[in-house]
């Protein structure tokens, strides 16, 4: 499948490009959000986890390389390499806007020769688009202890004055801090990484079934858009199985399940 990335201007759109790398079309500026870039297989399962004899990414690129560096900014949410692999650090022009979480993570990508990398705060600006750094917690306290380099992670919301707000919740297990975004900026559009990634003997590290109606719970008339699925190893979560969740417990309609390549209007 070819994805037809929108062009700036066109209307807002969400495409699920592979993993958690989705373009946000928003208030005609392009983001490009967690690229990961590699061929399939380039990179060894992750030690500990689920599957961990799969090597990633499982699963091809639906577009070129080319097509997804041409982008106005790039948003890292965290720096683990499904979400801002080597073959991006390469690929992406050096001079790209890149919006990052904390000082440390700025640092890193800086060190990689990027010249303008940013902080995201409650209220950065970019193009007319305010983007707001939101938290969350890579797995639940038993697994933070024993992998505390999971966190910290983020999400972010998008917001303008005549567009939907977006909430792209990021690498977070079901948090207080989640439902803290839900109240504080009340999102039209959330869009979830729901693979239910687990780490062997711990539990999960990113939201499944549960987590998804947990949200839905909390914002009943938004829009669920579920990404990070089918693609590293250790999600265990798959789409048709998400999808048979969703008609059970009778938020189907609630929530959209994009295949790679795939636009949502948003």
């Amino acid at each position: 499948m070819n994805a037809a990335l929108p062009a700036a201007g066109a209307e807002n759109s969400i495409v699920q490009i592979r993993n958690a790398t989705i373009r946000v079309n928003y208030a005609g500026v392009r983001f490009l959000v967690d690229p990961m870039f590699a061929d399939p297989g380039t990179y060894p399962g992750f030690p500990g986890s689920a599957m961990s004899h799969l090597r990633n990414p499982l699963v091809p690129l639906p577009v070129s390389v080319a097509d997804l560096a041409d982008a106005d900014a790039v948003i890292v949410t965290h720096t683990h390499i499904d979400h801002w692999d080597d073959v991006a650090q390469t690929s992406l022009p050096k001079a790209m806007p890149i919006f990052v979480q904390n000082a440390t993570d700025a640092a890193t990508i800086r060190g990689q020769g990027f010249s303008d990398v940013r902080i995201m705060t409650t209220e950065t600006r970019f193009k007319g688009v305010q983007l707001s750094r939101t938290g969350g917690h890579h797995g639940g306290a038993e697994v933070l202890r024993a992998v505390p380099t999971l966190d910290p992670v983020s999400g972010v919301i998008f917001r303008h004055s005549s567009h939907r707000t977006v909430y792209v919740v990021g690498d977070t297990v079901w948090d207080p801090a989640v439902a803290q975004a839900i109240r504080t900026h009340r999102p039209d559009v959330i869009v979830l990484n729901a693979g239910y990634a687990q780490w062997v003997d711990l539990g999960p590290i990113l939201m499944g079934p549960q987590g998804v109606l947990s949200v839905h719970r909390a914002a009943p008339a938004s829009q669920l858009i579920a990404t990070h699925m089918e693609a590293i190893n250790h999600c265990v979560l798959s789409r048709a199985d998400l999808a048979a969740f969703a008609k059970k417990e009778g938020f189907a309609q609630s929530l959209l399940i994009p295949a790679d390549g795939e636009r949502i209007s948003i």
